[in-house]
């Protein structure tokens, strides 16, 4: 194993237990060359992957942050399990060891619903990628999200973007940084295309979360409905 990997494998571990938990500033590159006793490309490198990986976010002049606490999950009264998540469906499951596919079921150009439109701060004649993704984990069709994406913000955006990770393409295509999410989540009843596709029955209710995604300078970038199946749970965490 690299240095490098040895890093990422010992921070990995301190955000899965909880040493860095979510929103944390991680140490200076100084000082985890120190702890280390690696040089500062190793640290650079590192870094590089775990920001790949969607577990921190980096923030120029502030230094490294932190993203999502993937494996380990917090309990809620009730005692069903929730996961503090910034870093997307494709990091969250990818960080617990699954293989991740999206099949991309629909990718268009539309005018978001006046509502939608208005909480992506869009103008009534402004246009957005539509695109409607099932997410399957480890063979399992966990997820179908319906996506909205102003075009302003990201007109190279192309449909086999949206086949793996719409957050690493704004990582490593733009220059923007995602900041924070307003989340609401109800129970809500399959339709039947979301029957078909997550193969579940039309009496199975399903976990919907509806969210609108903001970068650091205060834009929507993103607006979401997802359907989760097979009793999934999240809550939502802002960045600062």
């Amino acid at each position: 194993m690299h240095k490098y990997e040895q890093v990422v494998a010992d921070i990995k571990a301190k955000i899965a237990d909880g040493t860095y938990p979510c929103n944390d500033l991680l140490p200076s590159a100084q000082k985890l060359c120190e702890r280390y006793g690696v040089s500062k490309i190793t640290i650079t490198r590192a870094m590089d992957q775990l920001e790949v990986e969607g577990l921190i976010v980096r923030r120029k002049g502030s230094g490294s942050f932190v993203k999502a606490l993937i494996p380990k999950m917090a309990t809620t009264a009730s005692g069903t399990e929730i996961s503090c998540d910034m870093g997307g469906f494709y990091a969250q499951q990818t960080a617990m060891g699954k293989k991740v596919r999206t099949e991309v079921e629909e990718f268009t150009v539309a005018a978001p619903p006046d509502p939608i439109a208005k909480s992506l701060g869009m103008e009534p004649d402004e246009f957005a990628y539509y695109m409607c993704r099932l997410r399957i984990s480890d063979d399992v069709h966990l997820t179908v999200e319906y996506t909205y994406m102003p075009i302003k913000l990201f007109p190279d955006l192309r449909r086999h973007d949206a086949e793996t990770s719409l957050f690493a393409y704004i990582r490593e295509r733009t220059d923007y940084t995602i900041a924070s999410s307003n989340r609401v989540v109800r129970a809500a009843k399959p339709t039947p295309e979301e029957c078909r596709l997550l193969e579940v029955p039309s009496d199975e209710p399903l976990l919907e979360i509806e969210q609108v995604e903001y970068l650091t300078d205060g834009r929507p970038f993103t607006y979401t409905r997802s359907r989760h199946a097979h009793g999934a749970e999240f809550m939502s965490v802002g960045m600062e």
